[in-house]
């Protein structure tokens, strides 16, 4: 499986839009792995060729070349390929994005012959913009994800509404999650958030919760998990070394939260890295 992720260094965050938090190109190969995982953000599927089958919570469909999926925030995922025709795609993980589906669907799933053209050209142009990461490589990228999802927000008017988490952000859970944001390092516990947000705990949980749709201490988890990857793909530190990086307690908790999170090992994640450089 190739997979080469560029990672925003310092998101560009603006008042009332999402934000682009990455860029990844995969490709099956021979040592494809792929398992149910879960993220705190948005991810948006774009398959450039290919044909195989995505996993959504319970739910199994067939996907194939110029269909775009979006799966809204922790919910489990999965893709896997087709054997005779191996998938390539584009993935974009945004935050502040939540897609209002009608249905019970936690995903949607996007035929559109007359967008294809349209959404290869930003899928791959985001993609480009990334990989070269010329100068205001991440405003050009900002402004095309803005407009991609006015035309996702314009294709599928009748079914959904799309809106950035931080319109419903109360200034209590905005100031614990940029707490966060900034702290995740250190040793941070329910307690100490509700103090930073200046309200009851279990208020304060059931806000943050309701707000972002992740349990304060969960997103913790998931940003150091986020944090973790960067360092296991971009260094040589031990295991020991980037969960003190991250804030866990101990190497053997890293590797648990981390395989809960994405369905595998530090170790296993980072030796398919390298197998795909």
């Amino acid at each position: 499986m190739g997979n080469i992720r560029h990672t925003f260094t310092s998101p560009l965050r603006h008042d009332h839009t999402c934000h682009l938090l990455y860029s990844t190109y995969s490709k099956y190969e021979e040592d494809w792995s792929s398992y149910p995982h879960t993220h705190y953000f948005t991810e948006l599927f774009f398959v450039l060729s290919g044909s195989g089958s995505f996993l959504v919570e319970d739910e199994t469909f067939p996907i194939a070349k110029h269909d775009l999926i979006v799966i809204n925030p922790n919910i489990t995922h999965t893709e896997k390929s087709s054997l005779e025709d191996p998938l390539e795609y584009i993935v974009l993980g945004v935050d502040g994005l939540n897609f209002v589906i009608d249905d019970a669907n936690e995903y949607l799933l996007f035929h559109s012959d007359e967008m294809k053209d349209q959404l290869d050209f930003y899928f791959r142009t985001i993609l480009e913009e990334t990989e070269n990461s010329q100068k205001d490589y991440e405003k050009v990228c900002q402004n095309l994800l803005n407009i991609l999802v006015v035309h996702l927000s314009r294709y599928a008017s009748s079914s959904v509404e799309i809106f950035p988490f931080h319109k419903m952000e109360s200034r209590e859970c905005s100031r614990a999650k940029r707490y966060i944001d900034s702290s995740f390092r250190e040793n941070i516990t329910l307690d100490k958030l509700s103090e930073i947000a200046q309200i009851n705990k279990y208020y304060f949980s059931h806000t943050f919760t309701e707000t972002y749709g992740i349990s304060p201490m969960n997103y913790l988890t998931q940003k150091r998990i986020f944090t973790s990857q960067e360092l296991l793909t971009s260094t040589d530190m031990s295991l020991a070394q980037i969960a003190q990086q991250c804030g866990f307690s101990s190497s053997s908790y890293f590797t648990q939260c981390f395989r809960k999170s994405c369905g595998m090992t530090p170790t296993a994640y980072r030796k398919q890295f390298l197998r795909n450089q």
